[in-house]
């Protein structure tokens, strides 16, 4: 059984929620025995990263200096063997509440110190919104997909028209039901792909 987590940054529950969600049912669906989860950074009280160092020097995996709800998200991440990161696109880059997210993970490069091989099999993929064709996906796709090399995960791209991953858009305020099928069609196959890749990278880690 693989876990694939689904972190959503959007601070409303409108189309990167949309994509997400199809996202992960498509990898349930994909004929691999795959558990997924979906978290919502919407609403959540996440606070910024200080860069302090107290986790390293404590060696702790997770933020030493604020409990608040980014404290049960990291056993989620690393417990999943599979991570899609959705976020809308604001001012061509990610949400404040995506940026938050991956600032706090500072902790993660004394875990991949203290375990080499602990993110080397994990799969990592992102999908992008924006609210016009040209938006700014591109720029909020390469932040997430950098977030996922800084830790060392595997990148699962796209492929097939879709080179780094599904980049939809959503007219207007995205309050309107998501209309890009070619972009919900290419998500799905994000999904199974992760769900895919993740099940063959855990087999080689337990080889």
């Amino acid at each position: 059984m693989v876990k694939i987590l689904g972190i959503c940054g959007s601070p409303r529950k409108k189309s990167a929620f949309t994509a997400l969600e199809a996202a992960l049912e498509a990898a349930r669906n994909s004929g691999e025995a795959v558990e997924t989860e979906l978290v919502e950074l919407r609403g959540k009280k996440i606070s910024l990263c200080i860069h302090c160092n107290q986790c390293l020097k404590r060696q702790e995996d997770h933020c030493t200096v604020f409990t608040d709800d980014m404290t049960p998200l990291y056993e989620k991440f690393y417990q999943a063997d599979g991570i899609i990161i959705a976020s809308p696109v604001y001012e061509m880059n990610l949400t404040a509440q995506t940026a938050a997210f991956m600032g706090r993970f500072r902790s993660a490069w004394l875990k991949g110190i203290q375990e080499p091989e602990f993110f080397m099999h994990k799969v990592g993929a992102g999908i992008a919104v924006g609210g016009t064709r040209n938006g700014g996906q591109e720029f909020t796709m390469a932040a997430i997909q950098n977030f996922f090399l800084t830790q060392g995960i595997t990148l699962c791209a796209g492929g097939s028209g879709m080179y780094s991953g599904p980049m939809l858009w959503n007219p207007g305020d995205g309050s309107t039901e998501m209309d890009d099928k070619t972009g919900m069609e290419l998500v799905r196959l994000l999904g199974k792909k992760v769900a895919v890749m993740a099940r063959i990278m855990k087999e080689a880690e337990i080889r």
